[in-house]
This record gives C-alpha cells, sequence and structure tokens, in this order.
C-alpha cells in the first residue's frame, strides 16, 4: 500500500478495538480502587508519625503502581515527602523508580 492511502481495517477491527477500550477502562477502575484503599493507610502513618520503615516501603511499592493516576501521584509523592526525613536515600531511589516507569519525558542533563 502507497502512503497516505487509505484502506478499510480488516474485519473484526471494531470488536478488537472494543475490547481493548473495555481492557483500559477496567484498568483505570482498578487504579481508582487502589487510590482509594490506599489513601486510609497514607494518612494513618502520617497522622500517627510512623516510623515503620517496612511498611512505608511497603506501601510506596503499592503507591508506585498507582502513580500513574494524577490521584495516585498525589499519595505517592505525599509519603515521599514524608518518608524523605525517615530515610532520604531510600526515598531517592523510589522517586528514580517512578521517574524509570512513569515519566515519559525524556530530559538530557548538562554537562
Amino acid at each position: 500500500m502507497k502512503a497516505g492511502t487509505y484502506s478499510e481495517p480488516h474485519p473484526g477491527y471494531d470488536d478488537r478495538f472494543g475490547d481493548i477500550k473495555g481492557l483500559a477502562e477496567s484498568l483505570r477502575g482498578i487504579q481508582e480502587l487502589g487510590v482509594l484503599q490506599y489513601r486510609p493507610v497514607l494518612e494513618h502513618i502520617i497522622r500517627t508519625r510512623s516510623r515503620d520503615t517496612q511498611h512505608i516501603q511497603h506501601t510506596l511499592d503499592y503507591l508506585l503502581d498507582f502513580a500513574c493516576h494524577p490521584e495516585g501521584l498525589v499519595l505517592f509523592k505525599s509519603l515521599c515527602r514524608y518518608y524523605y526525613s525517615i530515610d532520604p536515600s531510600v526515598t531517592a531511589d523510589y522517586v528514580n523508580n517512578y521517574r524509570e516507569i512513569w515519566d515519559t519525558e525524556k530530559t538530557e542533563v548538562e554537562p
């Protein structure tokens, strides 16, 4: 086929597109549910001034999974800010993990 020419979609294209759209909507729902479930966990950690590094890191692991959702990113950043005063090195690792997984902007580091 030549560039710029139009062809009819393959049979079943609309069905497959609908399936993919449905999966994307389901994934979005899972992300929203995760945000709802982890908000109280985050609030409890901060309210009680928890220093339980294992619990905080476990929570950060889950929040990292939901950081592609705008509200999930807010929760992830909040816990990172809190945890930074407890363990700056591990917090930096989580921020770098976020960048590797979710940050789509490619920036060059100037010398």
